[in-house]
């Protein structure tokens, strides 16, 4: 609401402006009635021109100043560092051309601005010129799309090499529940017209199927660093979509269907939460809520980082708040952990 009580005072205001602007020019005695722009008028126009310039650079100077500390600490996943690579190569090439092409609009905009008894000289084509500002364009697309085609193909390439922990993200209105294979490392067969609540089998697992005895349904994501994982991803409802940010991964979960993702974690909570880049983004979030625990408010406790899976889809009203924390530890911290799960087997209520 105050998003848009401000934005109406400012179109408010810029209206009284022009309107303003309009009075000032019928009370002008020796204002011209020609509506055809004269040689002060263009002169005026080419410093607007490069005024704007002034201003779109030093708006994105100060943009990258004071914004770039909300940007995502380094990848913890394997594959992270080539995604982040591909990105920044492609924000370089495309800040470096809007810095010249902008320049350069601006700059021809005011030295060929119009003027009395100047006549715009004709120039039909030139091949080489039209050669060179076709044949560079064609030639960083074309090698930006092979490396992210490239990078794409080695992402999305989920195969069950390397011994990868297999692992079903499950997704709900509004909420996730995760299902380890278990001993076998195998998930059991499942399906949404099996669910029955009424005896804890929340996921739908064929309870005729041997590998989901042993499966083990939680609500609080574990991954053993330096282990590939395979993700299965279902939905129960409408589209979702599994994104944990942190490791450069999002993937749709479709009702109906079974998609797939593979990663492999590269850093610890606990050595994230030592990250330079994190440990002042807790200090600033904690201080905020420090303000606002003197006032009373909620949600005022001191946060401590956690990777986390979100839900990247408006999938309803509480869509917001759909997420599960992720925790990355050893592997003998992981498998300390699953030793103390129970199986499917173990908590299903037997058939009447």
């Amino acid at each position: 609401m105050t998003a848009l009580l401000t934005l109406t005072v400012l179109v408010l205001v810029a209206i009284a402006i022009w309107q303003m602007t309009k009075i000032f020019e019928l009370s002008q005695l020796k204002t011209e009635k020609a509506e055809i722009a004269n040689d002060t008028d263009n002169k005026y126009n080419g410093y607007l021109l490069f005024a704007f310039l002034i201003f779109i650079y030093g708006i994105t100077i100060f943009s990258f100043a004071k914004y770039t500390k909300v940007l995502l600490p380094e990848a913890s996943s394997a594959h992270g560092g080539e995604y982040d690579q591909l990105m920044w190569v492609s924000f370089a090439i495309i800040f470096f051309v809007q810095f010249i092409t902008q320049a350069l609009l601006h700059y021809f905009g005011y030295k060929y601005r119009g003027e009395e008894g100047k006549k715009a000289l004709f120039y039909a084509d030139n091949d080489r010129l039209e050669f060179i500002w076709t044949i560079i364009p064609v030639v960083v697309l074309a090698g930006l799309i092979l490396w992210g085609l490239y990078t794409w193909t080695n992402i999305m390439d989920v195969n069950d090499e390397d011994d990868p922990l297999i692992v079903e993200l499950y997704a709900q209105q509004f909420n996730w529940t995760a299902r380890y294979g278990g001993d076998d490392n195998v998930l059991g067969d499942a399906s949404v017209r099996l669910i029955d609540i009424d005896r804890a089998n929340v996921l739908g697992l064929d309870e005729s199927d041997p590998n989901g005895d042993d499966d083990v349904i939680v609500k609080e994501l574990h991954l053993p660093v330096g282990r590939k994982v395979n993700f299965k991803m279902r939905s129960q409802d409408v589209l979702h979509s599994a994104y944990m940010p942190h490791f450069r991964a999002q993937m749709n979960c479709v009702p109906g269907m079974i998609t797939q993702f593979s990663f492999t974690p590269t850093v610890t909570t606990e050595e994230m939460r030592l990250n330079p880049d994190v440990v002042e983004k807790v200090k600033r979030t904690n201080a905020i809520r420090a303000e606002w625990a003197a006032e009373g408010r909620p949600n005022s406790d001191p946060w401590e980082f956690d990777y986390v899976l979100l839900c990247n889809k408006i999938c309803g009203k509480s869509h917001y708040n759909m997420q599960m924390k992720i925790i990355v530890e050893t592997e003998e911290e992981f498998n300390k952990w699953m030793a103390e799960q129970t199986t499917f087997k173990q908590t299903v209520a037997p058939a009447e």
